[in-house]
């Protein structure tokens, strides 16, 4: 845990021997540890203050060892989740480029990686295809498929490269008392000197330079130091001060003013959070960043009341697989319905077009969703979910006032809008009856083709599993029938049992029969 001083602000980590000559220790033990073995680094860098001064202590650090101990290689990675806020895209974007162009130039073994989530698997992939409700507490989808995966995929290749590695983070324990107790356990297990090994990844070690400086320390250092590739830290105090509300970013005035580190940059469509603080505060800090409020209030409609039928309207009364499950005699909602999944993808790509014809130059070219993704979406909405109509062109074409740019899909797999439009008058006001015709007619188009047919039932029994309910009553009325006869059956087992549990009780566990 990060040391308190009275007045229970955290001790400085230069307190003791000065700013200079704690900038030197610390370089020289980078530079020492760095060249102890053939083990790769690789740097988690995210453009934020912390990841920035991890990053320069050990670029300084390599500058001042002889080129020919600068061998083993030094990998650079930034995840960016294709949601990132614009304005730290933006930033992180440039950086990577000016890191890996003076790099080459000061001959250091250093590379700057973008990742990025694979297009399948993407925050709008999942959203407007697949149709996930928007993150929440309880389903947080989203970190594990856009933040961890991708990192984690190129640091094994790393390791299954060289063996082992070494993932240099700008981690602090002052960050907070959570992170603090993290890093204190992992300190406990520590193999070699500052090196932790890593929970998730065999093999991978974890150094944390920066593990005892405090937000001041790092605001400090980050102004003192010039940048070595070539960026301007006190561009990333302004960056920092505008998404602070109030504009007020102090360095060390007193001991009540507070540090720029409760400022967080993300996702801009994140709804974990309460409200997003930053990109509000940039916002009103900069008139000039008013092209960014169609982020905002999209972020804002994707984020559900907190009440107890929230989005319910939204979502259907099915799972994914089709499935009706009940809690508090209540269906659980499903994904998205297809036209709120359409609206969703209208609203992005009007909130693109917005941007693109009223952000300053920097901005013009922005892609809030890419065309792999849109063609992803378009794949998903007609392969999968058998919205065999084709309406992902015709929202775009509506939103952008352009072509769709993407190819055409296989005419097996798609229907002409007036045969749709004379199956939904068929249809009428059952849409549930629409839907499972639709399925069937997709299956059938889908399987006319194949030499073997493999599958066909299986795909047919799918299909009437999810839409031979009269409706949502029907549907729930049903599914109350399986859990009163289900409850049935377990106690009728337990009635029969209960008599060979009290002849022999010593052969038996009560609780484990009841369950």
């Amino acid at each position: 845990m990060a040391r308190k001083s009275d007045n229970n602000k955290p001790f400085s980590a230069f307190a003791k021997s000065g700013f200079k000559k704690t900038i030197a220790v610390a370089m020289q033990e980078v530079a020492d540890l760095y060249a102890s073995d053939e083990i790769p680094w690789v740097i988690g860098y995210s453009g934020g203050k912390d990841s920035t001064a991890a990053l320069q202590l050990v670029w300084r650090a390599l500058e001042t060892l002889p080129e020919q101990q600068r061998k083993k290689p030094v990998y650079v990675i930034s995840t960016d989740t294709l949601v990132e806020n614009p304005i730290v895209a933006l930033w992180v974007s440039k950086s990577l480029e000016k890191m890996s162009a003076e790099a080459s130039r000061q001959r250091l073994p250093l590379t700057a990686h973008r990742l990025t989530p694979p297009p399948g698997n993407t925050f709008w992939v999942n959203l407007i295809g697949r149709g996930y409700p928007a993150p929440r507490p309880k389903f947080r989808w989203c970190t594990e498929r856009l933040k961890i995966t991708p990192s984690t995929q190129f640091i094994s290749s790393v390791v299954q490269k060289h063996g082992e590695a070494i993932l240099v983070l700008g981690s602090r324990k002052a960050e907070s008392t959570a992170r603090a107790r993290v890093m204190d356990r992992f300190e406990e297990r520590r193999v070699r000197e500052r090196l932790s090994p890593n929970g998730s990844l065999p093999n991978s070690f974890v150094y944390t330079p920066l593990e005892d400086w405090t937000n001041d320390d790092v605001w400090m250092y980050l102004m003192q130091v010039v940048n070595p590739w070539g960026y301007n830290n006190k561009d990333l105090l302004t960056m920092y001060q505008g998404a602070t509300a109030g504009g007020e970013c102090p360095l060390v005035v007193d001991t009540s003013t507070p540090s720029c580190g409760d400022s967080r940059f993300g996702c801009w469509v994140c709804t974990l959070v309460e409200k997003d603080k930053s990109m509000h505060a940039m916002i009103q800090n900069d008139e000039e960043k008013e092209w960014m409020l169609p982020l905002l209030e999209l972020r804002n409609e994707l984020d559900p009341p907190k009440t107890p039928d929230a989005d319910r309207p939204l979502r259907d009364f099915r799972r994914m697989n089709g499935a009706v499950q009940l809690f508090n005699d209540r269906p659980i909602p499903g994904p998205y319905k297809q036209k709120v999944r359409e609206d969703w993808l209208r609203k992005v790509l009007w909130s693109q077009r917005h941007i693109r014809e009223n952000g300053p130059a920097e901005v013009r070219d922005i892609e809030l969703i890419t065309l792999e993704e849109l063609d992803e979406i378009r794949r998903i909405w007609v392969v999968e979910k058998h919205e065999i109509e084709d309406s992902l062109p015709r929202v775009y074409e509506e939103a952008t006032e352009r072509p769709y740019p993407g190819g055409r899909l296989d005419d097996n797999l798609v229907m002409g809008a007036t045969e749709m439009v004379l199956l939904r008058d068929l249809c009428g006001d059952d849409d549930l009856h629409f839907q499972l015709t639709r399925e069937l007619l997709s299956i059938e188009k889908r399987h006319k083709s194949m030499l073997r047919r493999a599958g066909l039932f299986e795909a047919l029994e799918q299909a009437f599993h999810r839409g031979f309910y009269d409706g949502e009553d029907d549907a729930v009325a049903r599914a109350r029938q399986r859990r009163d006869a289900l409850d049935m059956a377990q106690e009728r087992v337990f009635d029969e049992t209960l008599p060979m549990v009290q002849e022999a009780p010593d052969l038996f566990d009560r609780d484990e029969v009841r369950r």
